[in-house]
């Protein structure tokens, strides 16, 4: 398949030059095994996908709402069909300390905060097809002012937790209990 010719749809929005360099990064990553980086990007985007045509592609602001609306209305939609607009935040754990919007964030697959970044996506769902469509994704990068409140709570809830832990072992002074007394079954 032709993904230049996918994103023609996008030449009215984008320049020419930028609409070769993304069916090159598209391409690239849909033969992708790895890991995604911007290096391995330029690697799998064969002849026209250096490393630096790559780091130009994501240098630039492109309007990225529209172009995902263009080329849901041209390739997508259908008026037949119901749609939905729903929204959702998937957490990506990470390690490493120098990554922008780098953070704890809850994921439930663990059911607790992890660390990792965390990206909110609007996308459209038609109901006939079963089938979802990004129109909006979004990093999710806390503040520095949310990043001292949750910390400071945390600190809080861990000092009065452990202001109140007994100490080990059966309290002085408890006496034995009683068992209550269980109904046999007739077998």
């Amino acid at each position: 398949m032709d993904i230049l010719a996918l994103l023609q749809c996008l030449r009215a929005a984008v320049s020419r030059t930028t609409l070769h360099q993304c069916s090159r990064i598209v391409t690239a990553l849909l033969v992708m095994t790895a890991r995604v980086t911007m290096l391995g990007i330029s690697r799998w985007a064969g002849p026209g996908g250096s490393d630096r045509t790559v780091q130009r592609f994501f240098s630039q602001a492109l309007p990225w709402a529209m172009l995902f609306w263009v080329f849901l209305r041209q390739h997508v939609y259908r008026a037949a069909e119901h749609y939905r607009l729903v929204g959702d935040e998937v957490v990506a754990t990470q390690a490493g300390k120098i990554t922008h919007g780098r953070g704890r964030f809850f994921a439930s697959l663990y059911g607790q905060p992890v660390p990792g970044r965390a990206c909110f996506t609007l996308s459209l769902v038609s109901i006939q097809q079963r089938r979802s469509v990004p129109l909006r994704v979004a990093q999710v990068v806390r503040s520095a002012a949310e990043k001292a409140a949750s910390k400071a709570k945390a600190e809080a809830k861990q000092h009065t937790s452990s202001t109140a832990k007994r100490p080990r072992g059966r309290p002085k002074g408890s006496k034995n209990q009683a068992k209550a007394a269980t109904p046999l079954t007739p077998e």
